[in-house]
């Protein structure tokens, strides 16, 4: 199931805007991509149940003390998945996304925490279970990461979204890993994006539940709208915070700028999740863009 054509049409005319608006400004973008790092390490490693907050994620990446005993195997999660955040960032046009990637990125984000299954497929023996879903066998894994690497690489006129949310529910359902399957699935929809142009987005742990329920529906039926919808809305409201930063609008609050409004703080929410008017989130925090 596809992305709708007015959404498509919205990013489209928001890409436009925003490829037109950041030449000579790349020094502003990347201080905005380096901001994020923290909240996208955050995220990533809360919907894998990491028990770090937001300012204790902050502190570990700025080598400060955290107030409380955090074990170091989170320590290490937060400041390997930003080394590869940071990596990707600064080479998306080097190689296109292949096995050789996947397990480059994977042996950074394993790499210290567990090297035996560092930068690896899953062997012989090695099976994996999410919830109720049983991996295939690790002796097919190489074959169908190959295989879902191949038709997302093939020249088709498929949207570029639908073609990242089937890949990402492909691969997640392939769970190739022992570990760290999740995370390096965000990286690579991160990567994927970057090569196609676009900025990075965060798949938010407040949005947990809605991307989990996206991978049994699309097991159970190849339905792979529910994910589609979830990166089209982080994507929208990615390009609307950077777009909003490179016009030099005033960032404001959306609990100010509901002041201003006739509507009610509830629909003015709505509207902020619904990505109807062109608001985004700093560290959890609903800001918006005025003149």
């Amino acid at each position: 199931m596809a992305i709708s054509a007015p959404i498509k049409e919205n990013i489209r005319n928001l890409k436009e805007e925003y490829d037109r608006l950041r030449k000579g400004k790349e020094s502003l973008l990347a201080i905005i991509d380096e901001a994020e790092i923290s909240e996208s390490v955050y995220n990533s490693n809360a919907i894998e149940n990491s028990t770090l907050t937001l300012k204790e994620t902050e502190k570990i990446l700025l080598e400060m003390e955290v107030s409380r005993d955090v074990s170091v195997r989170e320590v290490f999660e937060a400041k390997n998945l930003a080394r590869v955040i940071e990596y990707i960032r600064k080479r998306p046009q080097e190689q296109p996304i292949g096995k050789e990637m996947m397990l480059l990125l994977h042996q950074m984000l394993i790499g210290g925490i567990n090297d035996e299954f560092a930068g690896r497929f899953r062997m012989p023996g090695e099976y994996v279970r999410v919830g109720t879903h049983i991996a295939p066998a690790p002796e097919r894994v190489g074959r169908m990461i190959g295989s879902i690497i191949s038709e997302y690489s093939h020249e088709s006129s498929e949207y570029f979204l639908d073609k990242i949310a089937k890949f990402h529910l492909d691969f997640e359902t392939i769970h190739p890993f022992c570990d760290g399957n999740g995370r390096i699935g965000r990286v690579t929809i991160n990567y994927q994006l970057l090569r196609a142009g676009f900025p990075m987005i965060i798949i938010r742990n407040k949005e947990k539940k809605a991307y989990y329920e996206s991978f049994p529906i699309y097991r159970n039926g190849g339905n792979t709208k529910p994910l589609e919808k979830i990166l089209s809305l982080a994507l929208t409201e990615s390009l609307h915070k950077r777009i909003a930063y490179l016009k030099g609008e005033n960032i404001v609050r959306l609990s100010e700028y509901v002041k201003r409004q006739e509507k009610s703080a509830s629909a003015i929410l709505n509207a902020a999740r619904r990505q109807n008017i062109p608001a985004f989130r700093e560290k959890g925090i609903w800001k918006i863009g005025v003149k």
